[in-house]
């Protein structure tokens, strides 16, 4: 054979094993740990979620291929709420769950998680604006004023939450006493309709499901959570144990980096909201209307100690905690 032939033989192989290579990537879709992505020490991890706006950014993360950069695959695990899902941290079902501060916080104090080197806070998720956390009523219902919940039961995704914290305190700030409250554990997505059969009084909902509660039902709000003395608040992100984050210390890393990304992207209005009928189960009509909150990008003890201090105002902390050990910071 010439040399020429061998050469083009040579080119022809080549050119067979490139195309091989890339059989099975969509376009744009990022190839899991080639030579020059991160080391973890776990590639596929488990992330407990909510189907909520708050994660959002994760889910920007995935769809750009942030996690895959990093030599991460993530699978989503649906949880109720954040204190549903430490449990399954403690118990290794879950590797890092979404979930709100006052949860984290709580299971901290309690030493629930002890035996796992505690909670560890790794990434911020959302923190409040003005009309995001609001509790719902009947649109042709008796209850028109905070003085009517009086005696009534408020549906709240989980006990020990931010949703309990943000409801009790705006409530005193507007001379309500929560104990003359019920408050009753319900998934958000069942809110709407148990207020519609009378099944509650009234809802603490997030969105989507205000926006869907409006539109479908007609109801109506009756107080904002996210005002007076719980303005801007820090609701939720991401928690780990100590021991997966001593152990993994590269793939927490690693998930922290894709996560900044993807809370960065989230300030872009139109990115969150073609996402939300593809996780969130909303249509597309009532994901233009939604209310966005704030996506930080960096994890801050000062503005999550501001939780925990309320925490203990309204008793769901019984002494001080410094968050400021809880933090792994990027």
């Amino acid at each position: 054979m010439s040399g020429r032939r061998r050469i083009a033989g040579f080119l022809s192989a080549v050119a067979v094993l490139a195309a091989a290579s890339g059989c099975g990537l969509v376009s744009g879709e990022q190839p899991l740990a080639t030579s020059s992505s991160p080391q973890v020490e776990k590639i596929t991890i488990r992330v407990g979620v909510l189907p909520v706006v708050d994660v959002a950014p994760l889910h920007i993360a995935t769809k750009n291929g942030y996690f895959r950069q990093e030599g991460l695959e993530v699978e989503t695990v649906v949880v109720q709420g954040g204190a549903a899902a430490i449990p399954g941290l403690i118990q290794g079902s879950l590797d890092i769950t979404f979930g709100n501060w006052v949860s984290f916080i709580a299971a901290q104090s309690k030493e629930t998680a002890k035996n796992v080197g505690g909670i560890k806070l790794i990434s911020d998720g959302y923190q409040a604006k003005p009309g995001m956390f609001l509790i719902l009523v009947k649109g042709n219902g008796t209850i028109r004023t905070l003085t009517d919940l009086v005696g009534k039961t408020v549906a709240i995704n989980t006990f020990n939450n931010i949703s309990e914290l943000t409801t009790k305190a705006v409530l005193e700030a507007n001379g309500i006493d929560p104990k003359k409250i019920t408050l009753k554990e319900m998934p958000m997505p069942d809110m709407e309709a148990a207020i519609e059969r009378n099944i509650v009084d009234a809802g603490f909902m997030s969105e989507p499901f205000i926006t869907r509660a409006q539109r479908n039902s007609g109801q109506i709000a009756i107080l904002d959570a996210a005002s007076g003395p719980t303005s801007g608040i820090p609701i939720a992100g991401y928690g780990t144990t100590g021991k997966f984050a001593q152990e993994n210390p590269k793939t927490v890393a690693a998930f922290q980096r894709a996560m900044a990304k993807g809370q960065r992207d989230a300030s872009d209005r139109a990115t969150v909201q073609g996402l939300l009928p593809e996780y969130a189960g909303v249509d597309r009509d009532t994901s233009k209307l939604v209310n966005l909150g704030l996506f930080p990008t960096s994890l801050d003890a000062t503005r999550l100690q501001r939780v925990a201090t309320l925490m203990k105002t309204y008793g769901l902390l019984q002494t001080d905690l410094d968050v400021e050990p809880m933090l792994v910071r990027g």
